[in-house]
This record gives structure tokens, C-alpha cells and sequence, in this order.
């Protein structure tokens, strides 16, 4: 469980670094385009261009971070599975050890009987 938290953790950090670089690059951007001399012609292209850069820097982003939850799933499903094997098993064993206590039960109830008429006699 705790290195299902660190890997959360892990991989929390590594979102806030990806969203912090996409942060920097999209302010790089507008800063250029802000700051770049507008030409008439040019300033279609930039417009054009500085959409196209911020579109793919949201598709990276939000690529990485449904990878990454398609990730997590996966192994939430894996340790579901796990734990629905688990609970099983130790019911299985509680079932084992019911059925030995009334075994047990059943033996010192013969033994007991068996020795009551000795201390009588």
C-alpha cells in the first residue's frame, strides 16, 4: 500500500512537472508572439503558428496523463484481483479452521466421555 501511495506520489510530482513545463513553453509562446514586430501578413501565420504550438503541447500533456491513468487502472484493476484472491483464501481458511475446531470439539467430547466412567467407577 505504501509503495502504491510513493508511486502516487511519484507520479503526482511528475504531472506537476509536465503541467509546469507546458505552463513555461505556453508563456515562451504568447511572449514571442507578443513580443514579435506584427507584419500584416505574418500576423495570420503567427496566430496560426503559436495555436499549433499550444495544441501540441496540450496533446503531449494530456497524452502522458491518460497514458498515466490508464496505468493506474490497470494496476488497480491487478490489485483488485488480487485482493478478491486473497479474501477468498483466507475464507477458505476460516472454512478449514471451523471444520477443525468442531473436529477438535467432537474429540475431547469422546475423550471426556471416555474417562467420566473411569473417575465414577
Amino acid at each position: 500500500m505504501n509503495s502504491l501511495r510513493s508511486r502516487e506520489r511519484t507520479q503526482a510530482n511528475g504531472a506537476v512537472e509536465v503541467f509546469s513545463k507546458l505552463e513555461d513553453e505556453i508563456h515562451e509562446v504568447i511572449s514571442r508572439t507578443a513580443t514579435a514586430p506584427r507584419v500584416p501578413q505574418q500576423n495570420d501565420n503567427d496566430k496560426e503558428l503559436a495555436a499549433s504550438n499550444i495544441g501540441s503541447l496540450l496533446q503531449r500533456v494530456s497524452g502522458t496523463s491518460v497514458h498515466e491513468i490508464e496505468k493506474l487502472i490497470a494496476e488497480l484493476q491487478i490489485l483488485r484481483d488480487m485482493l478478491q484472491k486473497e479474501a477468498a483464501r483466507v475464507q477458505r481458511e476460516i472454512v478449514g479452521y471451523a471444520a477443525l475446531i468442531q473436529n477438535a470439539r467432537r474429540s475431547i467430547s469422546t475423550i471426556s466421555e471416555s474417562l467420566t466412567p473411569r473417575i465414577t467407577a
